[in-house]
Parts: C-alpha cells; structure tokens; sequence
C-alpha cells in the first residue's frame, strides 16, 4: 500500500501539559517551505512480516516520482507484488506508463474514491504528525528532514504499530 503526504515547517499544535497559569507558547514565522513523503507499508503473506519503506522529497510527489519508488520497491522486494493505491492522478499515470512499457512484477487494486481510513499508510502520517512531530518547530528544512526520517524509521523498527495500522484500517493480516 502506497500514499503520500507532505509536511511543513509549521508546527501541528496539539494540546499539551503546562503548570497551572503557565500557558505554552510556540514562536514560529510564517513559513511554507515543505517536504514530501512517499511511503509503502507491505506485507509478506506467507511469514506475516510487515514492512515500512519511504523516501523524501524537497518538492511535490509527481508520477516519476511513484514510478522511481515503485521500481526502488520492486528491486527491494525482489518478487511480483499487489500494489493497493488510492485514486491520485501520479498512481494512475505511472500505472499506465509501467504496464505500457510491459512491466509485469505488480498487480494492481485500487481503493474506492474518497477512502483515506482504508490505507493503513494514512496511519503513519497520522502517528508522525500528531504523535511524534506535534508541537514541533524545525529549525529549516534540513531539521525538519531529520526528524521526519528519524519518525518514520523509528515506526519501521516497531512491529505492534504497523499491525496496528492495518487494524486500524480493518484489514485482517
């Protein structure tokens, strides 16, 4: 399962414990620089392992993007896959552009329009965000890179969390 999703060097305010009458204040300027993520959760049906893998970008996702993931994947998992893919036009595009240029190491299903709570990746971006990286202020876009791949490589290493991304998302391993 593969998604995307971008982040900022504004900061996601979340509730937070203070002593009484101390308010916490966040200072941060008005910024819009950005990272974009791609990510795929897989699972390897005959021994139930999960797997996380993920790259970044300065700019946003385009479709030479998914297809250059989607062939980093492939040579990583070193077999034919099922690739299960929201309905982004990049998905559609680089689906079309790889099965027009004959390759067969995937198969495809598509998730209904509209239907982020179906992808367990939508769970990662959720954790990141609103678990590991709340109330955080990057220094630049370099700090922020950093602590987004130190997130997401930290959730790879934890095998509880991506199980529960998948049931999250009601899906049975």
């Amino acid at each position: 399962m593969i998604d995307e999703s971008g982040f900022m060097l504004q900061p996601v305010v979340r509730r937070t414990w203070a002593p009484k009458g101390q308010t916490p204040i966040q200072y941060s300027w008005d910024r819009h620089d950005r990272l974009s993520v791609i990510a795929a959760l897989t699972l390897a049906p005959r021994r139930q392992q999960l797997g996380l893998y993920f790259q970044l970008r300065q700019d946003n996702i385009r479709f030479a993007d998914v297809m250059t993931f989607l062939h980093l994947l492939h040579r990583h998992l070193r077999r034919k896959f099922i690739l299960v893919l929201d309905r982004y036009s990049a998905h559609r595009k680089a689906v079309r552009l790889l099965r027009e240029a004959g390759v067969d190491w995937f198969e495809v299903e598509w998730l209904p329009s509209y239907a982020p709570d179906l992808n367990p990746v939508e769970m990662v971006w959720n954790h990141t965000k609103y678990a590991d990286l709340a109330n955080f202020i990057p220094d630049d876009i370099h700090h922020l890179e950093h602590a987004v791949t130190a997130s997401i490589t930290e959730t790879r290493k934890m095998n509880w969390l991506k199980q529960a991304f998948f049931s999250h998302a009601e899906l049975k391993l």
